[in-house]
Protein backbone atom coordinates (compact mmCIF):
# COMPACT_ATOMS: atom_id res chain seq x y z
CA UNK A 1 0.00 0.00 0.00
CA UNK A 2 1.06 3.35 -1.03
CA UNK A 3 0.34 6.33 1.62
CA UNK A 4 0.36 10.07 1.00
CA UNK A 5 -0.15 13.20 3.97
CA UNK A 6 -3.49 15.26 3.22
CA UNK A 7 -3.67 17.51 5.57
CA UNK A 8 -4.18 15.51 9.03
CA UNK A 9 -4.37 12.16 7.23
CA UNK A 10 -2.63 9.33 5.85
CA UNK A 11 -4.30 8.08 2.55
CA UNK A 12 -3.83 5.49 -0.07
CA UNK A 13 -2.86 6.45 -3.03
CA UNK A 14 -2.46 4.74 -6.22
CA UNK A 15 0.25 5.92 -8.92
CA UNK A 16 -1.64 8.04 -11.86
CA UNK A 17 1.17 8.70 -14.06
CA UNK A 18 0.27 10.29 -17.36
CA UNK A 19 2.66 11.43 -20.66
CA UNK A 20 -0.51 13.94 -21.80
CA UNK A 21 -1.17 15.43 -18.00
CA UNK A 22 0.44 18.78 -17.00
CA UNK A 23 1.28 16.81 -13.99
CA UNK A 24 2.95 13.65 -14.92
CA UNK A 25 3.81 12.08 -12.02
CA UNK A 26 0.69 12.11 -10.27
CA UNK A 27 -1.24 9.88 -7.32
CA UNK A 28 -4.81 9.63 -7.04
CA UNK A 29 -6.48 8.84 -3.56
CA UNK A 30 -7.79 5.41 -3.55
CA UNK A 31 -10.38 5.66 -0.84
CA UNK A 32 -9.12 2.27 0.33
CA UNK A 33 -7.72 3.63 3.52
CA UNK A 34 -7.09 6.59 5.96
CA UNK A 35 -5.36 6.31 9.39
CA UNK A 36 -4.90 9.98 10.85
CA UNK A 37 -0.80 11.38 10.97
CA UNK A 38 -0.81 11.25 14.60
CA UNK A 39 -1.71 7.62 15.09
CA UNK A 40 0.20 7.23 12.00
CA UNK A 41 3.91 8.56 13.11
CA UNK A 42 2.61 6.30 16.86
CA UNK A 43 2.43 3.08 15.16
CA UNK A 44 4.83 3.21 12.09
CA UNK A 45 8.80 4.44 11.80
CA UNK A 46 10.91 4.82 8.54
CA UNK A 47 12.95 1.64 7.86
CA UNK A 48 14.58 3.21 4.74
CA UNK A 49 14.13 5.81 1.68
CA UNK A 50 14.10 4.87 -2.24
CA UNK A 51 14.62 7.62 -4.92
CA UNK A 52 13.16 6.39 -7.78
CA UNK A 53 14.52 8.12 -11.18
CA UNK A 54 14.17 7.09 -15.37
CA UNK A 55 16.31 8.08 -17.81
CA UNK A 56 14.77 7.59 -21.59
CA UNK A 57 15.45 9.00 -25.53
CA UNK A 58 13.98 8.18 -28.51
CA UNK A 59 13.06 10.13 -32.10
CA UNK A 60 9.27 10.52 -31.00
CA UNK A 61 8.20 12.87 -27.47
CA UNK A 62 5.03 11.26 -26.18
CA UNK A 63 6.17 7.67 -26.70
CA UNK A 64 9.67 8.79 -24.81
CA UNK A 65 7.78 10.12 -22.03
CA UNK A 66 5.55 7.55 -21.37
CA UNK A 67 8.21 4.71 -21.68
CA UNK A 68 9.84 6.87 -18.73
CA UNK A 69 6.68 6.45 -16.42
CA UNK A 70 5.99 3.11 -17.02
CA UNK A 71 9.66 2.70 -15.80
CA UNK A 72 8.83 4.13 -12.53
CA UNK A 73 5.68 2.80 -12.23
CA UNK A 74 7.47 -0.70 -12.54
CA UNK A 75 9.93 0.88 -9.80
CA UNK A 76 7.25 1.55 -7.50
CA UNK A 77 5.24 -1.51 -7.75
CA UNK A 78 8.52 -3.59 -7.10
CA UNK A 79 8.91 -1.69 -4.25
CA UNK A 80 5.55 -2.63 -3.25
CA UNK A 81 6.01 -6.14 -4.42
CA UNK A 82 9.00 -6.10 -1.83
CA UNK A 83 6.84 -5.13 1.41
CA UNK A 84 6.33 -7.01 3.90
CA UNK A 85 3.59 -7.85 6.13
CA UNK A 86 3.13 -5.09 8.63
CA UNK A 87 5.22 -2.71 6.08
CA UNK A 88 3.67 0.68 4.09
CA UNK A 89 5.48 3.07 1.56
CA UNK A 90 4.60 6.58 1.91
CA UNK A 91 5.33 9.14 -0.87
CA UNK A 92 7.55 11.94 1.09
CA UNK A 93 7.58 14.66 -1.95
CA UNK A 94 5.87 17.45 -1.13
CA UNK A 95 3.92 19.27 -3.97
CA UNK A 96 5.29 22.59 -4.35
CA UNK A 97 8.80 21.86 -2.98
CA UNK A 98 10.34 18.98 -4.25
CA UNK A 99 7.54 17.30 -6.21
CA UNK A 100 9.46 15.44 -9.41
CA UNK A 101 9.09 16.07 -12.70
CA UNK A 102 9.77 15.19 -16.03
CA UNK A 103 12.30 17.25 -18.35
CA UNK A 104 12.68 16.95 -21.61
CA UNK A 105 16.24 18.03 -23.82
CA UNK A 106 15.56 18.06 -27.15
CA UNK A 107 18.56 18.23 -30.20
CA UNK A 108 18.57 17.75 -34.10
CA UNK A 109 19.79 15.14 -35.31
CA UNK A 110 20.08 13.80 -39.30
CA UNK A 111 18.41 10.62 -40.35
CA UNK A 112 18.73 9.29 -43.64
CA UNK A 113 19.30 12.92 -44.55
CA UNK A 114 16.53 14.59 -42.81
CA UNK A 115 16.52 16.88 -39.56
CA UNK A 116 14.76 14.93 -36.86
CA UNK A 117 14.29 15.66 -33.34
CA UNK A 118 15.70 13.78 -30.65
CA UNK A 119 14.47 13.73 -27.30
CA UNK A 120 16.16 12.93 -23.99
CA UNK A 121 13.43 12.95 -21.00
CA UNK A 122 14.30 12.44 -17.29
CA UNK A 123 12.40 13.09 -13.90
CA UNK A 124 14.14 16.07 -11.77
CA UNK A 125 13.88 15.58 -8.36
CA UNK A 126 13.86 12.02 -7.59
CA UNK A 127 10.62 10.64 -6.77
CA UNK A 128 11.47 10.05 -2.78
CA UNK A 129 9.82 6.29 -1.54
CA UNK A 130 9.67 6.04 2.33
CA UNK A 131 9.18 2.05 3.49
CA UNK A 132 7.79 2.34 6.76
CA UNK A 133 7.51 -0.51 9.18
CA UNK A 134 4.88 -0.85 11.87
CA UNK A 135 6.20 -0.73 15.55
CA UNK A 136 6.39 -3.82 17.71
Amino acid sequence: MILRRYGRSMQSVEPNFDSKALTEVGFRRDHASSIPVEEFEAEYRQVDTHELSARTEGGVHDEVESALLADLVGQLEALEGALGEAEVLVLLNEQGVDYPKTRSEQKNVIVEGENRLYFYVSVDPPLRIGRFSRSS
